[in-house]
């Protein structure tokens, strides 16, 4: 399902106000925000797939690195998550199961939360992921609508898994390539977190399955400006570039591309460029909006992080490429 689906679908769903609730579905942000009081405040979100690796134990830490991920996209703790499993039973062996239970587990104790429990079905295509509750402060919280002119664009991991996930199903990488995306994949967000609370960022988004586009816009509408990103800054996986050349192609990049057309000033971008800024990521980096006196700060705490652009007046187009 693309962005321009689950937009049209929201539309037709009525509305309920309530002042405790800071961060709907308004603004598509990453997670539910709402308070409990003046300092407290929970998170919640909830994210499932079909496996991206062949690997159960590897499958289970990217799906719950990407479903934590939105809690520390909002500057949150991630404090417990629940399990979401569909499991071709007869199909696969329970060790695949258990493996993938046992990698997902183990990233959420890695983020210093609980797995608190879940719920299994029987189904005909493999699927996990998590529903994960956090806390954060509501005075100090990231969104995708607090972008102000003038902030600069960081982001935290290189593009490519989609392309690159594509391709290590078709046996076209080394395992030297594949080894790089698994570690992306399964990294937690959670210094690149909290380095934005510590630097007064008040604007992030990870970026996921609308590609780094498809969520800059995100930010853009949320927070009425334009997003300029610098093309040749933005980082890539090793082999993302030679996936696409070599012909890997994804239906999710398809229907990013076919959103976003007349949503992005494309300028004299290639179209391998354009390949790489749709491409749907898997547990991908933060995007966040950092003060420009703020940045070197800001890199000195996330190295990994790279400059890719700045925020401009609102403009006919919500990103425009340079």
């Amino acid at each position: 399902m693309g962005p321009g689906d689950l937009s049209r679908a929201l539309a037709a769903l009525p509305q309920l106000t309530d002042p405790r609730l800071i961060v709907g579905r308004e603004t598509f942000d990453d997670a539910g925000v709402f308070r409990v009081s003046d300092e407290l405040a929970l998170v919640q979100t909830v994210d499932f797939f079909a496996p991206i690796v062949d690997d159960p134990y590897v499958f289970g830490q990217v799906a719950a690195a990407n479903a934590l991920s939105d809690v520390y996209a909002m500057g949150g703790e991630p404090l417990t998550a629940l399990n979401i499993v569909g499991f071709p039973s007869g199909k696969l062996p329970l060790d695949v199961l258990t493996e993938i239970l046992r990698g997902g587990q183990d990233k959420v104790h890695e983020a210093g939360a609980l797995v608190v429990g879940g719920h299994t079905i029987i189904d005909e295509e493999l699927k996990f992921g998590l529903a994960v509750t956090g806390r954060a402060d509501p005075r100090r919280l990231l969104t995708n609508a607090t972008a102000v002119v003038g902030d600069r664009l960081l982001l935290t991991k290189p593009l490519g898994t989609g392309l690159l996930a594509t391709a290590a199903k078709q046996n076209l990488l080394s395992q030297d390539v594949v080894s790089v995306l698994h570690s992306s994949m399964t990294a937690l967000n959670r210094t690149a977190s909290a380095a934005a609370l510590a630097v007064g960022a008040r604007c992030a988004t990870d970026v996921t399955g609308f590609g780094l586009l498809g969520h800059a816009l995100h930010i853009a509408r949320a927070s009425g400006v334009t997003l300029r990103i610098d093309v040749k800054r933005v980082p890539a996986l090793p082999g993302a570039r030679d996936a696409w050349t070599s012909g890997v192609r994804t239906g999710g990049a398809e229907r990013n591309e076919e959103y976003l057309h007349d949503l992005v000033a494309w300028g004299s971008s290639s179209s391998e460029d354009r390949a790489l800024l749709i491409d749907p990521q898997t547990s991908g980096g933060l995007l966040v909006a950092v003060p420009p006196d703020r940045v070197r700060d800001y890199l000195s705490l996330v190295p990994e992080a790279v400059e890719i652009g700045d925020v401009i007046p609102a403009a006919d187009r919500g990103v425009t490429l340079a």
